[in-house]
């Protein structure tokens, strides 16, 4: 390897500076680059949108990577936040940056490349077996528990559909804490039928969405071609809602069920019991000065753009207009399925439209 390769592998062990950015299985190979402690907290995203021409880094063997990752020698308590997306999962990552006690990971792409070999694990083609699998997710574990000197804990903020490994991460970390954001189905259908890109997003996870939740009801519903944007939008909500509740069940002490719209209604409360449930003590004045924080004007996913109070509610008052009949036809959809489903019944009574 290159002096560059050997420079970053000996500051894997130590520091969150070099970052494991993505993996590749096929080579076996994970792209490491150079982070800093602002660079963390100015990505809304550790996808590819941040990298850039001044991107530092390269790709390593993995074996390297797992053999450096044991090396780790100050890790921090490491906790997850799940959600169903767009339920305020990253503005809730934000809000615990604002502590400086926190190093917030924001949707890290190996967590995806984790959750979908785990999918193929049993199967022929997986290119894991369980032993490789269990060895690369106790590497990234590891690597993620890094943190700077006034880190008290790295709280990992998944994609939304990431929350179907779940159960495997917490059963690997047996420390880590969860917290699993969502929302009633129907706020949640506007939501995602008011976004400027829903039916590329839509269709995007709902062959994956469809798999998972085949094998968790009694019959099929109906193929994702002769579904309706509502509809998919309610299959959606639907698979990570049960990937939530599963979690619960699995989980009951470990994994903080949380209401988006609770969250809104009172954040002082509800980022107190985030706190506490991963073992936080919050600085003085802290959660006092909470409502005026800078987080709450600005769109989290983008900080550039200003986000007005009642611009929500907003948003979602003229999507509810616009999207009525989706809408109904996404919350049908769900009612259908409750009355032979009983999964579905007990989901749909835990959480009125």
């Amino acid at each position: 390897m290159s002096t560059a390769a050997d420079q970053l592998l000996d500051l894997l062990p130590a520091s969150p500076d070099a970052y494991p950015q993505n993996l590749d299985l096929v080579r076996n190979a994970v792209l490491v680059i150079r982070l800093d402690a602002a660079a963390y907290r100015a990505a809304s995203f550790l996808d590819d949108r941040i990298l850039g021409p001044g991107t530092r880094g390269g790709w390593l063997p993995g074996g390297a990577v797992t053999a450096a990752a044991r090396a780790v020698a100050a890790p921090r308590p490491l906790h997850f936040i799940f959600h169903s997306g767009h339920v305020g999962s990253t503005l809730l990552s934000r809000l615990l940056d604002e502590t400086g006690l926190v190093l917030g990971l924001r949707e890290p792409l190996p967590l995806r490349a984790l959750a979908d070999a785990h999918d193929v694990l049993p199967m022929p083609e997986s290119l894991l077996g369980p032993g490789q699998f269990a060895a690369l997710l106790d590497a990234m574990l590891r690597l993620w528990s890094r943190g700077y000197d006034a880190t008290r804990a790295v709280v990992v903020k998944a994609t939304s559909t990431a929350g179907r490994i779940a159960i495997p991460l917490l059963e690997a970390s047996a420390s880590s804490r969860a917290v699993y954001l969502n929302v009633p189905a129907e706020p949640y259908l506007a939501t995602l039928l008011g976004g400027a890109n829903s039916l590329v997003d839509l269709r995007g996870h709902a062959p994956g969405r469809m798999r998972r939740l085949c094998v968790r009801l009694s019959a099929p519903p109906a193929p994702l071609h002769a579904m309706s944007p509502g509809e998919l939008a309610a299959l959606g909500w639907l698979a990570e809602t049960l990937s939530q509740r599963e979690a619960l069940a699995r989980f009951p002490d470990r994994v903080l069920a949380l209401d988006f719209e609770a969250l809104l209604a009172d954040i002082r409360s509800v980022l107190d019991r985030v706190l506490a449930h991963f073992g936080l003590d919050p600085p003085p004045g802290f959660l006092e000065g909470i409502a005026t924080s800078a987080v709450l004007r600005r769109y989290s996913k983008s900080p550039e753009l200003a986000y007005a109070p009642g611009e929500r509610e907003a948003g979602l008052a003229e999507s509810r207009q616009r999207n009525r009949g989706e809408i109904a036809r996404g919350l049908a959809w769900l009612e259908r399925l409750a009355r032979t489903e009983p999964r579905v019944a007990t989901l749909l009574a835990a959480h009125p439209a």
